[in-house]
């Protein structure tokens, strides 16, 4: 549907950052799924961050499945989202000490799922900052955001503005930040201080996660799952026009051989 994705599986996501982590080098890992694929249509700044972009997760069972059909080689083993990685990475960052910065969700909830984290990984070093502030990127507020975390020396740095904000900030941001391989985890913080539920993992490898997220938020994700989708019909019939052009090429390649051979008989 016009991006680009990297079929990787949540472990293959974790080989990444520790490659880059632990030699101290930068990266951004972003990931992509339905509101994203509408998102980068409408916006520069989300066009400006998955051009930096590192690694693109596919944060949707439905484009994996879509990708199926078209014939590209992918499976759901290859959905991977802060949820799906979520405990591989806090043992990874334990074991490898890791300093890891927090940025993202609203006061008070930053400072509880600060708290949560350091009780269960305490072999973590954990540092955090609310998201309510100032994001242009030369207001005093981000400029104090960026000090911060150039401050703590993060080996990651978690990034949970929701889109597109988060993927803005980065894309605005990248460049200031001394350190860290950078995350775009969505509503990952509200989940790990306990403020949103979220839906079992079973759901989310059936593709059934947005169902479930909507019952819960019906008001704010209506638009999203049942309007946004449709601005994408011209974008998946050029897909289809692609994979039906490739399985033709395909064919007349694998013809042409034995043309020749039966003119030369």
């Amino acid at each position: 549907m016009g991006a680009n994705l990297d079929p990787v599986t949540p472990s293959q996501v974790m080989a990444f950052i520790s490659r880059r982590a632990d030699k101290g080098r930068k990266g951004v890992v972003g990931n992509h799924n339905m509101h994203s694929l509408y998102l980068v249509r409408r916006s520069a700044a989300m066009r400006s961050f998955f051009r930096k972009a590192d690694l693109i997760q596919i944060d949707s069972v439905p484009l994996i499945l879509w990708a199926k059909l078209l014939g590209q080689p992918v499976e759901r083993a290859q959905r991977s989202t802060y949820l799906d990685w979520r405990d591989q990475f806090w043992s990874l960052a334990a074991e490898r000490g890791w300093r890891v910065f927090l940025l993202g969700a609203a006061p008070g909830v930053t400072e509880i799922m600060t708290e949560r984290l350091r009780s269960y990984w305490p072999e973590v070093s954990v540092a955090s900052h609310h998201g309510y502030f100032d994001h242009r990127p030369d207001s005093a507020d981000n400029l104090a955001v960026i000090q911060a975390i150039n401050a703590f020396r993060p080996d990651v740095v978690m990034v949970g503005l929701g889109m597109p904000l988060q993927e803005a900030w980065v894309a605005q941001n990248e460049e200031r930040l001394a350190s860290g391989v950078l995350l775009t985890v969505g509503g990952a913080f509200d989940y790990e201080a306990g403020v949103q539920i979220p839906a079992p993992r079973w759901i989310g490898q059936w593709g059934l996660e947005w169902l479930f997220r909507f019952a819960v938020q019906p008001r704010r994700l209506f638009t999203r799952y049942f309007v946004e989708p449709w601005s994408l019909i011209g974008v998946a019939l050029e897909d289809v026009k692609a994979s039906i052009a490739a399985r033709e090429h395909t064919s007349l390649a694998a013809i042409k051989p034995q043309l020749s051979s039966s003119s030369e008989r």
